[in-house]
């Protein structure tokens, strides 16, 4: 079980950091997210299916989510639509094209194909406990692409999108194109939502033209938790790391909800309202500490 959560946790971690440099490092509320995550799924899984390397597999469905991305800043710097208008229309029309990609099916089972999971479990078999496999190996992945992050956001570039997402002005007047900004973030932060379609998709066994729906709560949710829990700090280290064990604590959350709910009189059902419930309460406890150390302060310069 232990083991299950932080799998499941790992796997939408990687959702998680994409879903954080589009909201809190370029300061844009992106939808497409619920698009581009069934788009890596779908295009891993016609891959696995047309017998398509593996690793190529997954080096499309990234690409597929760097195109998603790109589209809706192309839509929202060039027609001037306002960005999370241009998500949801980008969102919208992805419904269209993940069905395509699967072949005119809303659902196509990878059961019985071989896929990056179980060429691992068959590399890591006898050297790794059978039950931890696919933990050891998401620790690996998402720690891989935690350290990339974190590299690519100490350079010029990155250091440079960061500062866009806090004072967008400052950066056009040192001559900076901020379109091609949004356009390199977006693609980035898609291109890792839909990485972790690819993965979820294979751990599923299946993947499914509905697989993103409400996904960007529940990454919007764990970069808040992560955020609450863990002290606050401007090193992109300790925020990208927030993120994936904000991915965690929050699948874990929903794994209690799936399998002990009953308790309650809970379904599955219910927890799209426990998601949105548990965004809210996370509101209100962060405006509370904001509220605390703003009375802090003033009494400290009252003193």
């Amino acid at each position: 079980m232990i083991e299950g959560i932080f799998v499941e946790g790992l796997i939408y971690g990687i959702m998680v950091l994409g879903v954080f440099i589009s909201f809190r490092i370029l300061d844009f509320p992106d939808l497409t997210v619920d698009g581009s995550f069934p788009l890596g799924a779908a295009i891993m899984a016609q891959c696995i299916l047309s017998g398509t390397s593996l690793s190529l597999a997954l080096l499309l469905a990234f690409a597929g989510g760097v195109l998603a991305g790109v589209v809706t800043s192309l839509i929202h710097n060039h027609l001037k639509v306002p960005n999370l208008l241009a998500g949801i229309l980008t969102m919208t029309m992805l419904y269209s094209v993940n069905i395509r990609v699967l072949g005119n099916r809303a659902n196509v089972p990878l059961l019985n194909h071989d896929t990056v999971l179980t060429k691992v479990t068959e590399l890591l078999s006898g050297i790794v406990p059978d039950d931890y496999i696919l933990l050891v190996f998401f620790v690996l992945v998402a720690m891989a692409i935690k350290l990339l992050l974190d590299i690519f956001f100490r350079t010029d570039l990155g250091m440079t999108i960061g500062a866009m997402g806090n004072n967008e002005q400052m950066v056009i007047s040192q001559g900076v194109n901020p379109m091609t900004l949004k356009s390199i973030g977006l693609g980035l932060s898609n291109g890792l939502v839909a990485l972790s379609g690819a993965f979820a998709a294979q751990y599923l066994g299946f993947a499914d033209v509905g697989l993103g729906q409400g996904i960007i709560i529940s990454g919007l949710a764990s970069v808040m938790i992560g955020e609450f829990l863990i002290l606050k700090s401007n090193r992109i280290g300790v925020l990208t790391l927030c993120a994936l064990l904000g991915s965690v604590c929050f699948y874990a959350v929903m794994y209690v909800g799936r399998y002990y709910g009953y308790v309650v009189n809970m379904t599955p059902n219910d927890l799209n309202l426990i998601k949105g419930v548990l965004i809210i309460i996370l509101l209100v406890l962060t405006q509370g500490k904001k509220l605390k150390k703003s009375a802090v302060k003033t009494v400290v310069k009252n003193d």
